[in-house]
């Protein structure tokens, strides 16, 4: 079921979104050589916490940490830890959700470690840009499928995939709610979008096959060819003026 909010609920989705944009900011502007991903876990969940509200990850189908950090082929879903350093040359995938008020906010990005390859930068920017174009299909009376042919249609022209086995989703009083969101799929096909929709909108682009692994830990999923992703991603209403990023953070 497709849960539509009224203008009284999306004001505090805002919250939410604002809560969840603010620890992804702390987080981003952390990353750097020897930091470890539970220490920036630990500064998303303090900002999350210090707003009053809670982070949506934490304990989430027994997920244990605040944040989902995934590094260079790690696709999503990556656990945070005290062992694990970032490197000059990586890319770190962080995917923050709050919850506050009655409503969750979901919102990724990925960030370069100092200096990377040409390829993962164009593979971030392309993927950033995937998103751009997919959230300019998110109108009143389009469908879910143009989103995703947006996306799809992007990325492939750069030799990139999108993941099929994990999309986008609806997202408000719980942290997954219908419609799901693909990154691909058909123009003018998929469910019809309508104002007071809220929906992730998050393109996990591989820079080789969308072919996935999933490891023995249960949660981290990393691209089977080994070659790197990136994900970016956005909590988005539909509403008469347009699409509005409820976690963009200006």
């Amino acid at each position: 079921m497709i849960f539509v909010k009224n203008p009284e609920q999306l004001e505090k989705m805002k919250l939410a979104g604002r809560i969840t944009g603010e620890a992804l900011a702390i987080a981003g502007e952390a990353v750097r050589e020897g930091i470890t991903t539970a220490e920036l876990d630990r500064k998303i969940r303090a900002h999350i916490e210090k707003c009053g509200a809670r982070p949506s990850f934490l304990g989430y189908g027994g997920f244990p940490a605040s944040a989902c950090i995934s590094i260079n082929d790690e696709v999503i879903h990556g656990i945070p830890s005290s062992e694990r350093y970032l490197k000059e040359g990586d890319i770190v995938k962080i995917d923050v959700g709050a919850y506050i008020g009655g409503f969750h906010g979901d919102s990724a990005n990925t960030f370069p470690v100092g200096r990377v390859s040409d390829e993962a930068m164009r593979l971030i920017e392309v993927t950033k840009e995937s998103f751009r174009r997919g959230v300019e299909k998110a109108l009143i009376g389009g469908r879910i499928g143009d989103i995703g042919s947006a996306v799809d249609s992007y990325v492939t022209s750069f030799g990139f995939s999108a993941v099929r086995e994990y999309v986008g989703h609806g997202v408000g009083h719980a942290l997954h709610e219908d419609p799901s969101v693909p990154n691909f799929g058909k123009a003018g096909h998929g469910v019809k979008l309508c104002r007071g929709m809220t929906i992730a909108i998050e393109p996990m682009i591989n820079a080789g096959s969308a072919k996935i692994i999933n490891l023995a830990d249960g949660w981290t999923v990393k691209t089977a060819d080994g070659k790197l992703s990136a994900h970016y991603e956005h909590t988005v209403a539909i509403t008469e003026d347009g699409p509005i990023l409820l976690t963009e953070v200006k």
